[in-house]
C-alpha cells in the first residue's frame, strides 16, 4: 500500500492538513482539522457562504503533537519525514492539503514563499498555476512535482517583477466536468482559502477559468473568454527573445538563420516557438508525443527544413540549440555528457532534475563545463505569469500590449545582462540570477 496523507485524512475524517517548515530555524509544525461537512453544497460557494464561513458544527483541530501521533498511528511517520526533508531542501514554507471525501478530490497548495506578496494590497499573496494529476499517480511524486514548480514560481514572479510569492497547486482527481458546479465550486473555495491566484495548467481545461470566474471567484486567469487569450503566445515570444541573446553571446550574432534548433513539445508554447524560429530561416528537429502536432507544423511550413524524431531521441540529436517546451526534470548528471548542443534555452519549467538551488547549481556547472550555455528557465518563460498578473490586476481592462512590452524588455535586456555578469564573475548564469533574487524571495 502506498503512503498517503489523504488516506490518513480519510481515515481520521479530516478536511485540512498543513505541514509547515521554518527554514531559518529548521523546525517543522503540523496542523490538522475538520473544517466542513461533506454535505456542503459547493455550488453555493460565495452565494450562501464564503471562504471565511464556519461550515460544520462538529469542527475540531489537532495540535502538532496530536497530528504527528496520527501519522505514527497510521505507520507513515517516515513518509512525513521525507516530505519535511523536501521542504527543507527547497526552503519551502508549507504544503496545505484540502480533502473532499465525497468527491475524492485531493488539493495540495505547495507554497514556497510569501515574502514578496504580503504587502501588495491584493487578496492573493501568491501566484502559480493549478495542475491536475490522476488519482492513481504516486502522491509523493505529485508532491515533488508541486514543490519544485512552486519554488520555480517564486523566482519566475521575481523575474517578471510582480509582487507575489510562489506556489503551485496540484489536484489529484478525476477529469473535471465543467458543468459540475459543485466540483468547480469546491476548487474555487480551496483556491480562495489558499490566498493564491492561479491559471489552468496541465490536466485542467483552460475553460475552467471562465466558469470559475463567472460563478465563484476572480482569483483565476487565463481562460479563452478572458481579455488576453492564450498565454502560450507571449511565453514563446519571451523564450524567442532570450534565445536570440544567447546566440549573440555564443555566436556574436542574434540571427537564427542557418541554426539547427531542436524543440521538444509542440503545444501552445512549442508551436509558437517553432514558428518564430522558422520565420528566421532556422532548421528544426522536432518531437512530440502527439504526432499530429508535428504533421500540422510541417504542413504549415512545407518548404522549411523540418525533421521529426521520436521523443526519446530529441535530447541526443546534433543541433546548435535545444529549446524544450514540454515536461521538466529531463537534464540530469548521467545525460549531460551525451548532449551535443551549444545552447539550452526553452519554455519548459524545471528543466533540471533538482529539488534545491544547490542541486541546480551543480547541474548548471556541469553543463557549462560541457560547453553548453544554459540559463534557468524562470528567467525567460515569464510570459504566462505576466499575462496572469495583468488580467488579475486589471480584469477586463487588461492589455496584451502591456504584457508584450514587459516580455520584450525582461527577456532581452535581463538575459543579456545576466549572461555578461555571470561571465565577469566566473559563475554560471543560473547561479548569478539566483543570487540576485534571494533577497527578494527570502528577505535575506
Amino acid at each position: 500500500m502506498k503512503n498517503s496523507i489523504f488516506d490518513l485524512m480519510h481515515k481520521e475524517d479530516l478536511t485540512h492538513l498543513r505541514i509547515s517548515y521554518d527554514w531559518k530555524s529548521d523546525t517543522s509544525l503540523l496542523y490538522a482539522a475538520k473544517e466542513w461537512d461533506e454535505d456542503i453544497d459547493w455550488e453555493n460557494y460565495n452565494k450562501e457562504f464564503t471562504a471565511s464561513s464556519f461550515l460544520t458544527k462538529s469542527n475540531y483541530s489537532c495540535s502538532d503533537t496530536e497530528t504527528r501521533r496520527l501519522f505514527c498511528n497510521s505507520g507513515i511517520e517516515e513518509y512525513l519525514e521525507t516530505i519535511i526533508e523536501l521542504l527543507r531542501k527547497g526552503r519551502h514554507i508549507f504544503i496545505d492539503c484540502y480533502y473532499s471525501k465525497k468527491n475524492n478530490i485531493r488539493f495540495i497548495n505547495n507554497v514556497h514563499c510569501d515574502y514578496p506578496g504580503v504587502n501588495n494590497k491584493s487578496h492573493s499573496i501568491r501566484a502559480g498555476g493549478i495542475r491536475r494529476h490522476d488519482l492513481d499517480e504516486d502522491e509523493y511524486d505529485v508532491i515533488i512535482d508541486g514543490l519544485n514548480l512552486g519554488r520555480g514560481m517564486s523566482f519566475k514572479n521575481f523575474a517578471a517583477g510582480i509582487p507575489y510569492g510562489g506556489t503551485k497547486i496540484t489536484v489529484m482527481m478525476k477529469p473535471l466536468a465543467l458543468k459540475n458546479l459543485r466540483i468547480v465550486g469546491f476548487l474555487a473555495y480551496c483556491l480562495d482559502k489558499s490566498r493564491n491566484f492561479t491559471g489552468p495548467d496541465m490536466g485542467f481545461p483552460a475553460e475552467m477559468a471562465d466558469v470559475m470566474k463567472e460563478h465563484f471567484t476572480l482569483n483565476i486567469t487565463g481562460g479563452p473568454g478572458g481579455p488576453l487569450g492564450a498565454t502560450g503566445i507571449p511565453t514563446a515570444l519571451g523564450v524567442y527573445y532570450a534565445v536570440k541573446q544567447a546566440c549573440k553571446f555564443v555566436y556574436q550574432s542574434e540571427s537564427l538563420k542557418g541554426k539547427k534548433i531542436a524543440i521538444q513539445g509542440l503545444g501552445s508554447v512549442g508551436r509558437c516557438l517553432a514558428e518564430h524560429y522558422l520565420n528566421e530561416d532556422a532548421s528544426l528537429i522536432i518531437s512530440d508525443t502527439n504526432k499530429n502536432n508535428c504533421r500540422m507544423l510541417k504542413e504549415k511550413f512545407p518548404d522549411a527544413n523540418i525533421s521529426v524524431v521520436p521523443s526519446d531521441e530529441i535530447l541526443f540529436v546534433d543541433a546548435h540549440i535545444f529549446s524544450p517546451a514540454a515536461i521538466g526534470g529531463i537534464i540530469h548528471k548521467e545525460i549531460i555528457p551525451k548532449l551535443k548542443f551549444k545552447i539550452i534555452f526553452g519554455g519548459a519549467n524545471n528543466l533540471l532534475k533538482a529539488s534545491s538551488q544547490e542541486e541546480e547549481f551543480e547541474l548548471a556547472d556541469m553543463l557549462q563545463m560541457h560547453g553548453i550555455l544554459y540559463q534557468v528557465d524562470w528567467c525567460h518563460n515569464v510570459g504566462g505569469v505576466l499575462c496572469g498578473s495583468e488580467e488579475y490586476e486589471e480584469q477586463q481592462l487588461a492589455s496584451m500590449t502591456n504584457v508584450i512590452d514587459k516580455v520584450r524588455k525582461i527577456c532581452t535586456e535581463y538575459t543579456w545582462k545576466n549572461l555578461l555578469e555571470a561571465k565577469e564573475k566566473g559563475i554560471t548564469p543560473t547561479e548569478n540570477v539566483y543570487r540576485k533574487a534571494e533577497k527578494a524571495i527570502y528577505g535575506l
